[in-house]
């Protein structure tokens, strides 16, 4: 019986089949990337705001509306007689204001200032969107593969249940009734990580179905991909370099085309210190005197504007508001670049000691894991070891693989995570903007 013990878990361990391959139907890391992307409404939110704000400044550049005016003057209430006194028209006007300053062109350049930030801000989008559906895939890969790990030593374990069993039963088996009750409690905890599991791996399915729509619905298919940081780790960079890469983030350039935007506020502020014009035109038409004989018509023109004068409440504290403003989104940047770098920082860490220890497991832990479990069942085959130091044995195995395999998930979200925070822009210079 023991025999058959041993032969089972020695069977088992060695055609145990690896990993289901990829169903044609599976939903692979780079297709779920790239759905999601095209999926993505935010992206097509931000094309029409760029095309609004585009809009937006070519009607900025313009002159306002002329205004035209149509006035019956000074009739005579007792006759309403057009022709009784001479100063009676009929006038026509027209005026056109001009405003203050450069107030249009800094308008427009506003303008053309933030729809400026949206192409940079569907960069940082799809870079975040292919960070985040690449992390979400993974745990889904991770959940459905220690599932599959555990199955597997799940078949062994009722083997070995059944053989407990078997061998206590009989009069000349050695299996004592702790045994029978450590192999049944082994079985159970495996039933409670597969469900676990799988609750784990249902989550990450609905996540990504956020992302995805239905095409998670038939599973994730394919192995793990092959990611590798779009900068080496292991480059010698100090914080200083770090720094200035990440000033080439499409988050951080987008911020610095508000930052623009929200300065050209400050000379837009300024020219409110200038009065605006207006150009006036009238016609004013006169008809015949009583004797029948014409009237001269009579033409007006005429320049008005305001007088800025009293300044300190209104635009002194504009001007002052538009300064504030400037320095306040200069401190998100600021804000946004120190966040980016300990970010980078933690996550370059992270990823060398996930090597280390990926090199570990492979190297070492995984083969001595193996050996001490099958060590461990030969030796109770045998009659020279302990049920209970089998079982224990075998479990850690299980439990070493899983590790493994966190490690390897692991790993690639890091990466992930940080080659999002290493996207850059196409031809961006990283000088500061002005």
């Amino acid at each position: 019986m023991r025999n058959l013990v041993y032969a089972t878990a020695t069977a088992l361990a060695v055609v145990l089949p690896s990993p289901p391959a990829a169903a044609a139907s599976g939903l692979v890391f780079e297709q779920a990337i790239a759905i999601a992307i095209e999926r993505d409404p935010w992206l097509a939110g931000s094309r029409y705001t760029e095309d609004a704000l585009a809009d937006e400044a070519l009607a900025a550049a313009q002159l306002p509306d002329p205004t035209v005016a149509v006035a019956a003057l000074n009739m005579p209430t007792d006759t309403f007689n057009f022709g009784q006194e001479p100063m009676t028209q009929f006038a026509l006007g027209i005026s056109q204001m001009f405003p203050r300053g450069d107030s249009r062109a800094l308008s427009r350049q506003q303008k053309e200032q933030l729809a400026a930030r949206e192409p940079l801000m569907r960069a940082d989008r799809r870079a975040r969107v292919r960070a985040t559906v690449a992390q979400l895939w993974l745990d889904i890969y991770r959940a459905r593969e220690s599932i599959h790990l555990i199955d597997g030593d799940r078949a062994l374990f009722t083997q070995l249940v059944d053989a407990a069993v078997a061998s206590y039963a009989s009069a000349q088996g050695r299996a004592r009734q702790p045994d029978v009750i450590r192999a049944q409690l082994e079985l159970t905890r495996l039933d409670d990580r597969l469900t676990v599991l799988q609750q784990r791996q249902e989550s990450a399915e609905q996540r990504l179905s956020e992302w995805v729509d239905d095409a998670v619905s038939r599973g994730i298919g394919g192995t793990l991909p092959h990611l590798e940081p779009v900068v080496p780790m292991a480059d010698s960079r100090s914080p200083s370099d770090w720094y200035q890469q990440l000033r080439l983030h499409p988050a951080v350039l987008a911020l610095e085309e508000k930052i623009d935007a929200v300065a050209t506020g400050i000379d837009l502020a300024k020219q409110k210190y200038k009065p605006e014009w207006a150009l006036k035109a009238s016609y004013g038409y006169r008809g015949e005197d009583p004797m029948g004989q014409d009237r001269t018509d009579l033409l007006t023109l005429g320049v008005s504007f305001d007088l800025p004068l009293f300044t300190a409440k209104r635009q002194d504290r504009q001007l002052s508001a538009a300064v504030a403003r400037t320095a306040a989104t200069e401190t998100e940047r600021s804000l946004l670049l120190r966040q980016l770098l300990a970010q980078l920082q933690k996550a370059r860490l992270q990823l060398i000691r996930l090597d280390q220890r990926r090199a570990l497991y492979r190297g070492e832990l995984l083969p001595q894991m193996r050996e001490q479990a099958e060590a461990s069942l030969a030796a109770y085959n045998n009659d020279e070891g302990d049920f209970a130091e089998a079982v224990r044995a075998r479990i850690a195995e299980l439990n070493t693989k899983i590790d493994a395999l966190d490690i390897e998930v692991e790993r690639l979200k890091t990466i992930a995570q940080l080659n999002y925070l290493l996207t850059q822009v196409p031809g961006a210079t990283g000088e500061p903007q002005k």
